[in-house]
């Protein structure tokens, strides 16, 4: 899977960007998929080549769009914003006038866009003033131990709620009691609270290769072992968003997102 925690531990800056820069590996690195190109390199693109930092814009304007669809496209939990939000943020980008997204969106006049372009300033000030806050509440209440930080999940996450804060001691715990026999063996049982169900769903999914498609069979011969439910575990690797599949359920693959 893409390394969640080096998304949501990126700046506002590598966030805009798409992409972070790890120092000690002297890699860019997609914060979208994982991929990374090494400083120092050159590679071919388009019959061109590319030196790491712009190799890695490409990638992410070829595989991804953009960094603004990207982001835009995450769910509501985390962007805050609506769908009649995210068209308007769509015109704004692509550069139409008032009038023009009058037209398209049906509304009254073109004073509503101009109140909707001053809301989504404030927005952008309250923002500001709101990072500001907690930076300076975490200099004060000082770096958290790592047991008591909170766990990421990936980007699309289902019914991302107050389920989903759980932090790296209740992981443990969960882990340790659900996998009585160690983290390589077999579900004791599967448990019917979310958060537990959360838990065992994530580490389940680690046994899986990021960047391999699977087939149906491959899948189960691999959650067999693990619990002789596997079809439910399947099912609810697709449903709590750990793991995707094409229409025909002939393939399934992690969700890298």
């Amino acid at each position: 899977m893409a390394n969640d925690d080096l998304f949501w531990n990126a700046t506002v800056e590598e966030l805009a960007n798409g992409y972070a820069f790890d120092p000690v590996t002297e890699k860019y690195i997609c914060l979208f998929c994982n991929k990374h190109f090494e400083a120092g390199i050159v590679y071919p693109v388009d019959n061109a080549l590319y030196e790491a930092r712009k190799a890695i814009i490409h990638h992410i304007e070829e595989s991804h769009s953009s960094t603004f669809e990207q982001l835009l496209n995450m769910n509501k939990k985390y962007t805050g914003l609506s769908d009649h939000q995210k068209e308007l943020l769509q015109y704004f980008k692509q550069g139409l006038n008032d009038k023009d997204i009058v037209k398209k969106l049906n509304v009254g006049s073109t004073s509503t866009i101009r109140n909707h372009r001053f809301k989504f300033k404030e927005k952008e000030k309250q923002a500001k003033i709101f990072l500001a806050i907690m930076m300076q509440l975490s200099k004060s209440a000082g770096k958290k131990k790592d047991k008591e930080e909170f766990i990421h999940f990936h980007k699309e996450a289902k019914m991302v709620d107050e389920r989903y804060a759980i932090t790296h001691e209740e992981r443990e715990k969960i882990l340790s009691t659900y996998f009585k026999q160690g983290l390589d063996g077999s579900l004791a049982n599967f448990p019917s609270k979310e958060k537990r169900k959360i838990v065992i769903l994530q580490h389940i999914i680690s046994r899986f290769d990021s960047d391999k498609v699977y087939s149906e069979k491959e899948v189960n011969d691999i959650l067999q072992p693990i619990y002789h439910d596997y079809a439910t575990i399947r099912r609810y690797l697709i449903e709590y968003g750990f793991m995707k599949r094409n229409k025909e359920c002939t393939q399934y693959w992690i969700n890298k997102n």
